[in-house]
């Protein structure tokens, strides 16, 4: 599988979500429920510090009883999150995701932020890869078959 995550932000576009550490959790809540986006990454003078995601959400706000419009997003980011480039394959991100237990990661290039891919972004492509080879084996066989 030859797809690199350029080949996926230039699929689905490179826009990107982000809030301030100093923003609430229930702002950033509100923009990821605005885009229905499950994270938001968190940028300070122009520069990654961290990703908010749903999980989170549950896992720091909700299981410990805080209130969201009373804690900043900079208190319960994944801060300095693990990033990918432009040239990482599927297959690497895929593997980066699994063996991490991440859902998003943001893109970063020369330290500037190009955009986030997801484990559903993986998925799409793998699967996509999958089909465009079942299609050529199937004319593959089918060709062969005809010849005899």
């Amino acid at each position: 599988m030859a797809t690199s995550v350029r080949q996926i932000l230039e699929q689905k576009g490179a826009t990107f979500h982000a809030v301030r550490p100093t923003d609430s959790v229930f702002d950033a809540l509100s923009l990821m429920a605005q885009f229905d986006v499950g994270s938001v990454l968190v940028i300070d003078n122009d520069r990654l510090v961290g990703i908010f995601t749903e999980r989170d959400y549950a896992r720091k706000v909700v299981l410990k009883g805080l209130m969201s419009r009373d804690v900043k997003v900079g208190d319960l980011m994944t801060a300095n999150p693990h990033t990918v480039s432009l040239s990482h394959q599927v297959d690497e991100v895929m593997s980066i995701m699994t063996e991490r237990r991440f859902r998003h990661l943001p893109v970063v290039e020369e330290g500037k932020v190009l955009g986030i891919v997801t484990i559903g972004d993986m998925v799409k492509s793998i699967v996509s890869h999958q089909k465009e080879t079942i299609k050529h084996l199937e004319s593959y066989i089918a060709g062969d078959l005809a010849a005899e």
